[in-house]
């Protein structure tokens, strides 16, 4: 299994390659745009997360947008673990709260927090060194590196407790209310409740009918595209033997 220096590393020369330093926060949209990946956004039920797919230099990600818009993010960075990391992969399914994961979804999570959450990028943000000291940091700090970063509150309790700035209890205590405390400190709370569905980016109709035309995805595979922006191809198909 990969050591932990070694994602850092990854996810590191990944930001530095797409023109992100440590202290650059990622703009998903963009980057999606950037690195040609077609993505969609869809309600869904359950504790599905999101998916990816590559097939002959195609990328396609569909992400749950039920969940927050900050955990998005984080699912978003996993993915792109899956999809430009992880070897010889095709197509990966993310499910939260398994307890038998395997290694990639592991080393994906792993990369995820070091992408959104870069360690210098964090530390050089917190600017009263007295933070710096375990359990010192102040909950108007944490929600500060979440909105500068984009990232869930979880995320961000889970990455402090990661760089050793503050301890499960400590992380805990403020792990409630954290739309209550956003708004007492005058942050925005869109960044905790949920957004985007329906959003698509990129030509993702003619990019899965082309693949389709082409026999790289299966008709099975093709509906199952379609569905996900709101088009039941087999309904439409019987509707038409009807008329």
């Amino acid at each position: 299994m990969a050591s932990n220096l070694n994602i850092e590393k990854a996810a590191a020369e990944f930001r530095s390659q797409h023109g992100y330093s440590s202290l650059k926060p990622i703009r998903v949209e963009s980057l999606f745009i950037d690195l040609n990946i077609l993505t969609a956004f869809k309600n869904m039920e359950g504790s599905f997360s999101g998916m990816s797919l590559k097939i002959e230099g195609f990328k396609f990600m569909l992400i749950n947008s039920a969940h927050s818009i900050g955990r998005q993010h984080f699912t978003i960075m996993h993915e792109l673990y899956h999809l430009f990391i992880q070897e010889d992969f095709e197509k990966a399914i993310c499910v939260e709260g398994l307890t038998d994961r395997k290694k990639e979804e592991s080393l994906a999570d792993s990369f995820a927090a070091n992408l959104l959450l870069p360690r210098d990028g964090v530390l050089k943000l917190i600017k009263d060194d007295n933070e710096l000291k375990k359990d010192k940091i102040s909950i108007n700090t944490i929600l500060e590196l979440e909105q500068y970063f984009s990232s869930s509150h979880r995320a961000m309790l889970n990455r402090l407790q990661q760089l050793n700035l503050i301890s499960k209890e400590y992380a805990e205590s403020f792990s409630e209310n954290i739309k209550k405390y956003a708004l007492e400190y005058g942050h925005d709370v869109s960044l905790y409740n949920p957004g985007n569905a329906g959003l698509i980016i990129g030509d993702y109709g003619a990019k899965a009918k082309r693949l389709y035309d082409r026999e790289i995805i299966s008709e099975t595979h093709y509906i199952e595209l379609m569905r996900n922006l709101g088009i039941d191809l087999e309904q439409e198909h019987n509707n038409s033997d009807e008329s």
